[in-house]
């Protein structure tokens, strides 16, 4: 919020004094769980600082329903109720956070420690952040105002399981009405280290050397600047930031000519040799928001331009017709993303909140290398859309809105650079073809309606809603072997956009020293898209090829808090996913990938006169995952005993 104080002495002094602009920033957990019908969660530094781990998504994991999908020892995206990929959208300071996200093993570019506040809101949010949102909504704020005139932070780390070390270090300061913000990240890790002598991959034995897997070392760097002016009704700021990373991918997983490799991978833990990835993702965005004089209303415009390049490099070796080809670049993707949105908030009468808005995005991506598994392709998409809240009692509040979306993909032709036999033992050979070109059209039509009520502690809340997904190019149109993964995709170029309806529903009860939270949803896709494992092989390796079925998803999160007194607190939280297959070759069966139920327990102990310092006990059980799709195999639930502490020492 923002606002301005004027203070009057006694009459004696015969003068007013106008003092400087206040700004207040924050929000209570109560009043944000008011502000909207959805599921959602208000994330503090303070929470971030707690939690910290190896990513941003793993130390977001602590909230209920929010999971991460780990690439080895510092990259990983989001999983929200088991969506994840293209389904849950990221976006920075209001914009959308746009990379290489198709692909399991690319993880978020974005450096947690430039990240002030985070907010998770789960289930479909197109109507605030586009078609992808179709499983959640991951908002991140670096954008606060500095106070002071000089202020800064330097943060050192450790971490033991892949000897990371790390260095972070914030600046910034205001000056009357302009403000700037600047910071680095820089980490090194060697090879991850796991507790067991040997791992069993795709049928294989692979034996590791002092329990480390070899070649998951990396390094990163992650610069940024913002520069900004800040009125009572304007404020403008441009930033730049780069996320730059090289790390190695696990050898014995990129295939079996590791074995016949003449690198040695045990020779040193912090070795980034072949199989690598090099990947740079630049970004400039400008934010300007502006308050008209009276009514409390504001027109905001957002613009960004994303440059994210990624390499992926490893030995040059012959596969089934591909004799052995120049140079170690495997892949090369050059992707640049460019979107704006503008958006006009209003209040009008009889306690009404409206906005409305348009927002288009424009993507191009371009490949190279020697390998193939996704086609060039752009994208263009436009959308504008309008919701409204309205206060009917004090204690009583509805929302509605509405989307309309426009997308275009165009995908291009792909032809193997080798010549391979039309049948077997034919003399004749060809160019295969592994991508067609395609161009296509999507639109759709979302909403959105919920209603929220509090009174006495008490907010129940529940929301419907529809989502929307255009398939991604490497859906519709990839042909190639995914070495990280051990595995042949296969694209569907006959793919029709993804359709979802959810119903959310909240209970929440907060008192001096109880919180009790209960967020139970159910979710129905027509047409959802999914890889889909095969017993079939292609190239020595396992198929995967993406298809649709009717799919019936339902689950809970639950999350119970109680303060014995200022300085000691328990809480016991957990979650639960059922889904279904109700159409198609797998009819009957869960999904791919599902995740399984697990709990938490945790008891923290504050200390401190300003209760900044903390020692907590944690335990989580990850039930067994008997949930399966042929050929699948089921995997052992685990539970950890974690323990934790912290202080902040002032000097």
């Amino acid at each position: 919020s923002l606002c301005c104080a004027q203070s009057v002495l006694p009459d004696s002094a015969l003068r007013n004094v106008m003092l400087d602009d206040i700004f207040v920033y924050g929000q209570s957990s109560v009043e944000y769980q008011k502000d909207f019908s959805q599921t959602g969660t208000q994330i503090g530094q303070s929470f971030i600082t707690d939690n910290l781990s190896s990513s941003l998504m793993q130390t977001l994991q602590a909230v209920p329903g929010v999971k991460a999908s780990a690439i080895g020892s510092s990259q990983s995206k989001p999983i929200v109720r088991g969506l994840g990929l293209n389904r849950v959208v990221v976006t920075v300071d209001g914009v959308k956070h746009d990379g290489q996200q198709w692909a399991d093993d690319h993880g978020l570019d974005i450096d947690q420690f430039s990240v002030d506040r985070a907010e998770v809101l789960k289930g479909p949010s197109a109507l605030i952040a586009g078609s992808d949102a179709v499983g959640g909504l991951l908002r991140l704020y670096t954008n606060s105002v500095p106070v002071d005139t000089l202020e800064g932070k330097v943060s050192v780390f450790y971490r033991s399981n892949s000897d990371a070390v790390g260095l972070s270090g914030r600046v910034g300061g205001r000056y009357g009405r302009f403000f700037y913000k600047g910071g680095l990240t820089a980490v090194s890790y060697a090879d991850y280290r796991v507790p067991a002598d040997s791992i069993i991959y795709n049928s294989y034995n692979i034996r590791l050397k002092n329990g480390r897997l070899r070649n998951t070392a990396g390094n990163e760097a992650s610069p940024h600047l913002r520069l900004g002016y800040i009125s009572r009704r304007l404020r403008s700021d441009v930033k730049i930031s780069d996320s730059y990373s090289r790390s190695g991918f696990f050898a014995n997983a990129h295939g079996l000519e590791v074995r016949l490799s003449s690198i040695d991978y045990d020779s040193h833990s912090r070795d980034i040799d072949l199989p690598c990835q090099m990947a740079n993702h630049l970004t400039l965005l400008s934010h300007t928001d502006y308050r008209f004089a009276s009514g409390g209303s504001s027109l905001s415009v957002d613009a960004a331009w994303h440059n994210d390049s990624r390499r992926e490099c490893s030995e040059a070796v012959s596969h089934g017709y591909m004799p052995k080809p120049q140079g170690t670049t495997e892949r090369e993707f050059r992707k640049n993303n460019a979107s704006l949105n503008a958006m006009l908030r209003m209040r009008l009468p009889h306690a009404n909140e409206l906005q409305a808005g348009v927002s288009g995005e424009f993507q191009h991506n371009r490949i190279g290398g020697w390998g193939f598994i996704i086609p060039d392709f752009e994208m263009v998409s436009a959308a504008v859309f309008a919701s409204d809240k309205m206060d009917v009692t004090p204690h009583l509040s509805l929302n509605a809105g509405v989307r309309y979306d426009l997308s275009r993909v165009s995908t291009h032709s792909y032809r193997d650079w080798f010549k391979s036999p039309v049948s077997s033992g034919s003399p004749d050979s060809l160019y295969v073809e592994r991508s067609k070109a395609m161009d296509g059209m999507f639109s759709a039509l979302t909403w959105s309606a919920g209603v929220v009520y509090d009174n006495a502690g008490w907010i129940l809340k529940a929301n419907v809603g529809k989502g929307f997904r255009v398939p991604t190019a490497k859906e519709l149109g990839c042909n190639g072997i995914s070495y990280q993964l051990f595995r042949y995709e296969q694209g569907n170029p006959s793919l029709s956009p993804e359709e979802s309806y959810q119903l959310d529903a909240s209970v929440i009860f907060q008192n001096k020293r109880l919180t009790v939270e209960i967020d139970p949803y159910i979710n129905y896709f027509s047409n959802y898209i999914y890889l889909n494992p095969t017993p079939d092989y292609i190239e020595g390796m396992q198929l995967y090829n993406y298809t649709q079925a009717r799919v019936w998803r339902w689950g809970a999160e639950a999350q119970v808090t109680y303060s014995f007194c200022r300085f000691l607190e328990a809480s016991v939280k957990g979650e639960y996913l059922y889904a279904r297959q109700l159409s198609g070759s797998k009819k009957g069966y869960t999904l791919p990938f599902s995740t399984p139920w697990s709990a938490e327990a945790e008891c923290k102990y504050k200390f401190g006169r300003r209760m900044d310092g903390f020692v907590a006990m944690n335990v989580r059980i990850v039930g067994d995952q008997d949930e399966i799709v042929p050929p699948e195999l089921p995997t052992d639930g685990y539970w950890t005993l974690n323990a934790s502490a912290g202080k902040a020492f002032r000097i």
